[in-house]
């Protein structure tokens, strides 16, 4: 256009120096002006028409299938709803609207041909809650792209070219509750996005379904709460087949969680090959990998131990109440936790049964149940047992210890073993001449009068000696010289009776 207006007003010099008529070159000078405004306006945006290009209904203004490659301008203060689908515009730009808009809060720009969004480009539009930027052909996502869109709730971007998203890109929106990411080309699953203390609080949707993603964080997936799960859309994605991506989907499917059962037959995984054969994720466990069946875990614990109960409902910031077994009312004594969750014990095996959650609110109801098994022991008993056989193993081992010491140790002290029968014999023959000479003396005195009673001699011997050779039946004692310790005690007493101070009587 530009072009043009240089092309006339050389058009019209010429002819002035040609000698031509003013009055046929006045008409080409005045269309100057009017040719230069044309070109600044398709360059902002053209003039709202409310009649011809666009239709204003109250606060709505819609403009579409208007074959437009541009925002019309200016547009109300008063505009709350703008829908700009199915026309030809490219670019948004940050000046495309001159003025803020603070009333507008659903902007529809789909079924456009988008390749470039600005980074100042919702400045104006701070208090959007609907943007619809869907079909069209962005590529990439930058960071804090949406950051001054504090307000917005929903988000589509599907059916688009988007190959590559900044890790920030969402960040500003703490309100974001829905987010189509769906027919695409993203590789990564935006983990960010759910994962605990990095997610968007409030998002309650998230669609990365039909896309180029090969790995999922599963292990971050499993313990994300149900609520987050209920809505976490990934079917339709090129994942290879493992019995760890089975178990994961399968246990989503026995909870009812709506992912998994509205797209039950799109949930499918590549076999290893050429071929990359589609199968099933769910058949996983009768075909090819053979996994295991997955079925319901419940709750076990032992005795004296504490468990917690998780009321995990697919509805977020619901009212739950708990019943116990035998359907009765929870007792004062027992927990609730902040999220619902019902703690309970020092368990007793009385605990035992179905516990049962009722999660309501004012749009969605649901039961869940949750069967818990005590078992009638300490979860330290085994332990304690195993305490047990060591320390008896150890008093064994000692035991048999002292009596090998005993046995080969030990000097041997009986007339059997070798070495011992002369001393022995000897010790008797000392015993017995003792015994003859002490009568003898007491025969003497007795002739001589000096006593009526018998004398007693006393053995000046160790206590040893004593019960070596004090014995009455020397023989006998060669015969058992393997008896025990009682036994030659009780013949020592024997002889020391024998040979008391008791006096005898003529």
């Amino acid at each position: 256009m530009m072009g043009g207006s240089l092309w006339i007003f050389h058009g019209a010099t010429e002819a002035l120096f040609n000698g031509k008529s003013f009055i046929a070159v006045l008409p080409l000078a005045l269309l100057l002006p009017t040719v230069r405004v044309s070109a600044q306006t398709m360059m902002i945006g053209g003039p709202l028409d409310c009649e011809e290009t666009c239709v204003c209904a109250s606060n709505i203004v819609s403009c579409s299938k208007k074959n437009l490659t541009y925002v019309p301008t200016p547009l109300p203060n008063y505009t709350a709803v703008l829908d700009l689908s199915f026309n030809s515009i490219t670019r948004l730009r940050a000046e495309w609207t001159p003025h803020s808009l603070n009333r507008l809060h659903s902007l529809i720009l789909s079924h456009n041909n988008l390749t470039f969004l600005s980074s100042e480009a919702f400045v104006s539009v701070t208090k959007l809650r609907y943007l619809d930027l869907s079909f069209n052909s962005l590529r990439q996502l930058d960071e804090c792209i949406f950051e001054p869109l504090e307000d917005l709730e929903v988000l589509l971007l599907y059916s688009n070219c988007i190959s590559q998203v900044n890790r920030a890109a969402f960040s500003g929106l703490d309100n974001l509750q829905r987010l189509y990411l769906s027919q695409n080309k993203i590789s990564r699953f935006p983990l960010e996005l759910v994962k605990d203390r990095t997610r968007l609080e409030a998002l309650r949707l998230l669609d990365v379904s039909s896309n180029k993603i090969k790995a999922l964080p599963l292990s971050d997936l499993k313990v994300l709460p149900a609520w987050i799960k209920n809505s976490l859309y990934f079917h339709n994605n090129p994942l290879p087949c493992t019995c760890d991506l089975h178990d994961l989907v399968a246990h989503w499917h026995l909870k009812a969680l709506s992912s998994t059962m509205d797209f039950k037959d799109s949930h499918t995984c590549l076999l290893p090959g050429i071929q990359k054969e589609k199968m099933a994720i769910l058949d996983l466990d009768k075909h090819y990998l053979n996994c295991s069946k997955v079925t319901v875990m419940d709750k076990s614990a032992y005795l004296e131990q504490r468990l917690v109960l998780d009321c995990d409902s697919r509805e977020r910031d619901m009212m739950k109440n708990w019943v116990l077994p035998g359907n009765i009312s929870l007792s004062p004594a027992m927990e609730t936790l902040d999220d619902g969750s019902l703690l309970i014990g020092p368990l007793k095996a009385e605990d035992s049964g179905v516990y049962t959650c009722y999660a309501t609110s004012d749009s969605f109801n649901e039961t869940l149940y949750v069967t818990v098994t005590v078992f009638n022991s300490t979860k330290s008993g085994g332990l304690e047992n195993l305490k047990t056989a060591y320390t008896t193993l150890i008093a064994c081992l000692v035991s048999l210890v002292m009596v090998l010491v005993y046995l080969y140790l030990t000097p041997c002290r009986c007339a059997c073993c070798p070495g011992q029968g002369l001393e022995k014999s000897d010790s008797f023959h000392s015993s017995t001449v003792s015994l003859s000479q002490a009568h003898e003396e007491t025969g003497q005195e007795r002739g001589e009068g000096r006593g009526f009673a018998y004398r007693h001699v006393a053995f000046m011997q160790p206590k040893d000696q004593l019960e070596q050779n004090g014995r009455l039946n020397p023989i006998e004692e060669d015969e058992e010289c393997q008896g025990d310790r009682e036994r030659r005690r009780s013949d020592a007493e024997s002889v020391s009776s024998v040979c008391s101070d008791t006096p005898m009587v003529a």
